[in-house]
């Protein structure tokens, strides 16, 4: 077996940790001790200690630290490293970042095979204990990740890809270490492993080259303040076992690197750009030691649309630049290249075959484009081509890359959302041999400062991410333990909010996070625009031939009507009535009256939960009765969603076979919807307020920012083309 050996020359995040620990033993010496064995020369070990250490005050115990070294018997628990190629005596083989705990005749024994796994052991103990389990309670268990990526992509406010106000409104937050500090202890709860950092354009904001110094816009005291930034952010992942990766566009330089050297800011092809990103790359990589990883991304820039260059000619740029600047680096980093509509995968296995990598290469394909919170169904992905999935990015299987899909969410800024059977649902349809991740993230929404909410007694959160904690909850722990049951997250709740709470809340989130997923199912979407579920807009229509009056970016009845699916299961409302009018027999999909009867019966049931908890409200923390309103408003947008498409229905059978008794169920079901949307803004104008929003802002002044009350004239303008109609 390997053990952790004491060290004297820890560094200042590591005495920060032991003083943590030494604090909580002082602090409450009149407690039981638990005597806890572990040498913790270890960032991400010590943050275990840290959490266990805690979990025990609570229970009015203490923890004393003890070393291998010391001869001791009767530890309470041990931390253990083991060598991953020993033999394990018949039991579960230990993975990477795994971990069991074995009841040694009342001596808790932590093994795993890396310091990661090992925090993630003191971590399951630490979550026993606060779940109100004590030591003597905790059985035998063994856990490996399910996914060996699990990453969050973070989209960052400077040189963002979607510059508005929407994104600018986060910079400060964003350069802030201690906002860094509560993300990244929540991605260690989660389970969340990697942090992925996006813009355009990272580099001036990070280091300046030997030969283009001059392409940042920083004087040496403002360089040496981002650098110090950066450091301290990929130093304190590192001690958390999260992996870091920063994460470029493609073709693009800086302004101040044009005014300096000339050419083109955006899609440059000359040698002096190539020069100067290979020449980025390679001092980024040698400045940041913790920094994991780097990666690139195809398309906007490369010519996509105008076919400018080849898929073969964007990939010979990415080995020129990225994969050149890695090799003259010092030290080998992870490479994250991700796939996009503009690429070609026989070209990119070339360029990765070549790389010289001493990891396979990260592959990032978005599942079902920029909507992954819709259908576990692989339908469409950002390499979709005249209806067909490119195979060759899995067929056949890579050697040199493994697949993690984007579940991308365009689809919820504002309200809250956690549904655990869908992301399991999600997990057995889509874990293939060549998979071996998932990122979970948006381009349109950065969960930094909470712009939303307006102060109140419920908004006991400070930043987005806490508000929106059971999203990273549920994705984080099933992407790391797809086995960890409904209890778990029941007891989380229970832990927030007090007894009762638990499983009704639970329940009405897995109910109120169906309402969007069934939209982007039902309303097929591609890129980043073309949905928004949460405010049923489409901002920039994907399929612009079925759309008529395109003043406002809401989703009105006609395109609701003529809108095609994505999920394959389901079928159209146009293709609905051309079936029963035709007589074409059954079909094999659901049909919209059955998905509307299904959300109808979701949204009530929602209704009766959420009776149920607001009598005990009460009680608890104001933060639940803002949960228990964002599901009230999901119910709501459910109803509203189930009676527009039955309105849809009646108003196409109308027009195909002239049925009046049909214009008139429609208008019946258009003025429930009316009442439906009122209860939405009932529930959210006096808490939210109108927000910027980064894909209706192009519309003109009147859509710079979100509300639901600001499209209420769109609701009512459905029943009124429909009464004015033939």
């Amino acid at each position: 077996m390997l053990r952790y050996t004491l060290k004297l020359n820890i560094n200042r995040m590591k005495k920060i940790a032991l003083i943590g620990i030494c604090s909580i033993c002082l602090c409450f010496s009149s407690f039981s001790q638990v005597k806890l064995v572990v040498d913790y020369d270890s960032g991400p070990v010590s943050h275990g200690v840290v959490a266990l250490g805690k979990a025990l005050v609570k229970k009015g115990e203490s923890v004393k630290l003890y070393s291998h070294s010391d001869p001791l018997e009767d530890a309470g628990i041990r931390v253990i490293l083991v060598d991953p190629a020993a033999p394990n005596k018949g039991q579960k083989e230990i993975e990477k970042e795994g971990y069991s705990i074995e009841n040694q005749k009342g001596e808790i024994h932590v093994k795993a095979t890396d310091e990661i796994g090992a925090m993630y052991g003191l971590l399951a103990i630490s979550d026993e204990l606060r779940h109100g389990k004590g030591l003597a309670d905790i059985k035998d268990q063994a856990v490996n990740p399910a996914m060996e990526y699990r990453i969050v992509k973070f989209n960052l406010p400077w040189s963002p890809y979607r510059d508005s106000e929407a994104t600018r409104i986060h910079t400060k937050v964003c350069r802030d270490l201690n906002f860094w500090e509560r993300f990244l202890d929540m991605m260690v709860e989660n389970r969340l492993n990697v942090l992925s950092l996006w813009n355009n354009h990272p580099f001036p904001y990070m280091v300046r080259t030997e030969n283009f110094p001059d392409a940042s816009p920083f004087d040496q005291r403002e360089m040496e303040e981002w650098q110090d930034f950066w450091h301290s952010l990929f130093r304190m992942a590192k001690d958390r076992g999260i992996q870091t990766f920063i994460v470029n566009w493609n073709i693009v330089v800086s302004p101040s690197f044009v005014e300096a050297y000339g050419g083109e800011e955006y899609n440059d092809l000359s040698e002096q750009v190539i020069q100067y990103t290979r020449e980025s790359v390679a001092t980024l990589i040698d400045e940041y030691p913790d920094l994991t990883g780097i990666g690139v991304t195809l398309a906007d820039w490369m010519g996509t649309f105008d076919e400018k260059m080849t898929p073969e000619e964007r990939e010979g740029w990415i080995e020129e630049t990225f994969v050149q600047g890695m090799k003259d680096a010092e030290r080998k980093v992870k490479f994250l290249h991700r796939s996009v509509l503009a690429g070609d995968p026989m070209a990119m296995r070339e360029v990765l075959a070549n790389a010289e990598l001493e990891d396979p290469a990260l592959v990032e394909i978005k599942f079902n484009w920029s909507h992954g919170h819709s259908t576990p169904k692989l339908a469409i992905t950002h390499d979709y081509h005249s209806g067909e999935l490119d195979q060759r990015f899995w067929d056949p299987i890579p050697e040199d890359y493994n697949i993690q899909w984007m579940i991308r969410n365009e689809d919820f800024f504002i309200l809250r959302w956690g549904q655990p059977d869908f992301v399991r649902e999600h997990l057995k349809e889509n874990n293939h041999t060549y998979v071996n991740g998932y990122f979970i993230g948006s381009e349109g929404y950065i969960p930094a400062l909470d712009y939303s909410h307006v102060p109140s007694p419920q908004k006991t959160w400070q930043y987005a991410f806490e508000k929106q904690w059971m999203f990273y909850k549920v994705w984080g722990r099933l992407l790391y333990d797809d086995g960890l049951p409904d209890h778990y997250f029941e007891d989380e709740i229970t832990l927030r909010y007090g007894e009762g709470t638990g499983k009704g809340l639970l329940k009405a989130y897995k109910l109120a996070s169906n309402v969007p997923m069934r939209l982007a199912s039902f309303y097929r979407a591609t890129w980043d625009y073309t949905l928004y579920a949460e405010g049923f807009l489409a901002p920039e229509p994907s399929n612009h031939e079925a759309f008529f009056d395109r003043s406002s970016p809401f989703i009105s009845l006609e395109e609701l009507v003529n809108h095609e699916t994505l999920d394959p299961g389901l079928m159209s409302i146009s293709d609905f009535v051309k079936s029963k009018l035709q007589e074409n027999g059954v079909s094999e999909k659901m049909g919209p009256l059955d998905l509307a009867d299904l959300a109808e019966i979701e949204a009530k049931e929602i209704l009766e939960l959420l009776g149920d908890l607001r009598r005990m409200e009460s009680n608890y923390s104001g933060a639940l009765q803002s949960e228990l309103d964002d599901m009230e408003t999901w119910a709501y947008l459910g109803l509203y969603f189930a009676d527009k498409v039955r309105a849809g229905v009646a108003w196409e059978f109308h027009r195909q076979a002239e049925n009046r008794v049909k214009k008139d169920e429609a208008i019946s079901y258009l003025e429930r919807c009316v009442g439906h949307w009122d209860e939405v803004i009932r529930l959210t104008k006096d808490r939210y307020r109108s927000v910027p929003h980064v894909s209706t802002e192009h519309y003109g002044e009147e859509f710079t920012t979100f509300s639901w009350e600001q499209f209420r004239p769109q609701v009512v303008r459905d029943l009124e083309i429909v009464k004015k109609s033939k």
